[in-house]
């Protein structure tokens, strides 16, 4: 009898272990939300300290020195014009493979930094026209390359969607139309539910995924009455992500430049969500920031600055030092650009590159106003040359005043 008692507790502790095992090898592998706070496998509190890596998935045309040419539909038609289709989808397939690299990846991690925020366009994900492709996308491609540098380095990454179906700001940020017909158009929110079910299968269990920011900066100010479906929309994305991925951390912008959150009126729907917001050009003390203070602890869940920064090396210093002193984690906007300014690595502005630059500025309403505006072709497919040989890490010029700024190491 003892011996069958023995035999039934070994099997018991063998299924217990197993279990536990199994357990451990997937929910219990990932960053989780508890509270207030993100915790790490081991129960450790981790706070998100690092950068965005803008514009090199999602062309923006400040970063080019660009003004009203501010989106990549824009910037893709003006070096059509400039230097001719062929050339310009070389120059996008190059772009892409040399805008962030392993070396770029390996030296965020040396600064002292934990994770990236990676800004991408749907388009990655679809057979439509972008950055050199009409078919064969190589959104995935790109994705598995970074993850495996960033599992590499332990930086973790936030994959965050900053131009979704129909746009979803209608502004220039998301490669819009001038309106954010995403919220009144049952096809692009399917599309984009589904585009987010196919990447979440994918990395379902990558845990150096942190998580997925579902959209970027959702509804201008200048389209407030379309704020009531967006808590419906994350919903229904939500439900689409968990039928392949009960593991990853859904995150939620709020409207208006992910800085209205009123319209949250259920709040905490999902056990592992939580929210993030931008701020940008206010001023450093607490009342500037209180506003979220008071939101997260109404929701009781975390909240994390996705995006800030473009501003003096001295108001970076003081606004990490409120963001740290009030427990949210944060990723400035942008690691890299040409613009010598509020980032980590500067890109070389190419000769000729004022050409471009001009260019862009002139009125291009008719086919005869490009024939009469359009600069050198020679020059420009130089100065475009320049550009992609420019930004390779080795060629870019560290910003140390900016990231001691940001308390990490030069």
């Amino acid at each position: 009898m003892k011996t069958k008692n023995v035999l039934a507790l070994i099997f018991f502790a063998g299924v217990l272990s197993a279990c536990n095992l199994a357990k451990t090898s997937h929910s219990d592998r990932f960053i989780h939300i508890e509270g207030q706070d993100l915790r790490t496998p081991d129960g450790e509190k981790f706070r998100m300290r690092g950068i965005n890596l803008g514009n090199w998935l999602n062309p923006e045309g400040y970063m080019f020195f660009f003004t009203n040419t501010n989106s990549y539909r824009l910037i893709n038609d003006a070096f059509c014009e400039m230097a001719g289709p062929d050339f310009t989808r070389n120059f996008w397939k190059e772009f892409k493979n040399r805008y962030i690299t392993k070396e770029d990846i390996a030296y965020i991690k040396q600064t002292g930094m934990n994770s990236i925020r990676l800004p991408f366009h749907y388009k990655l994900f679809t057979d439509e026209d972008y950055m050199g492709l009409s078919s064969g996308q190589d959104g995935f491609e790109i994705f598995d390359r970074l993850l495996d540098w960033c599992r590499e380095e332990g930086l973790y990454v936030v994959l965050d969607m900053h131009d979704a179906p129909s746009g979803q700001t209608g502004a220039n940020i998301d490669d819009s139309y001038g309106y954010p017909y995403l919220f009144e158009n049952e096809e692009s929110q399917q599309l984009c539910c589904d585009i987010w079910k196919r990447i979440a299968q994918r990395y379902a269990n990558d845990t150096i995924v942190l998580g997925y920011d579902l959209l970027n900066e959702p509804i201008a100010p200048d389209f407030k009455s379309l704020n009531a479906y967006l808590e419906p929309f994350y919903k229904r994305c939500i439900h689409a992500i968990r039928e392949v991925d009960k593991n990853h951390i859904v995150m939620l912008g709020g409207a208006q430049w992910n800085g209205n959150f009123e319209m949250f009126a259920d709040g905490k729907f999902d056990k592992q969500m939580m929210y993030t917001c931008h701020r940008y050009w206010s001023d450093t003390l607490q009342t500037n920031i209180q506003d979220f203070i008071d939101f997260r602890e109404k929701m009781q869940l975390p909240i994390y600055m996705g995006e800030t920064g473009e501003n003096t090396n001295e108001w970076i210093a003081a606004w990490t030092r409120l963001m740290e002193s009030n427990n949210i984690g944060w990723h400035y906007w942008p690691y890299k650009k040409m613009v010598p300014k509020a980032c980590m690595m500067i890109i070389p502005k190419p000769e000729n590159w004022d050409l471009i630059v001009e260019y862009t500025k002139q009125d291009r309403s008719s086919f005869d106003k490009i024939y009469k505006a359009r600069p050198n072709r020679e020059l420009v497919q130089e100065a475009m040359t320049e550009l992609l040989e420019n930004m390779k890490f080795a060629n870019s010029q560290k910003n140390e005043g900016y990231i001691q700024a940001l308390g990490m190491k030069p």
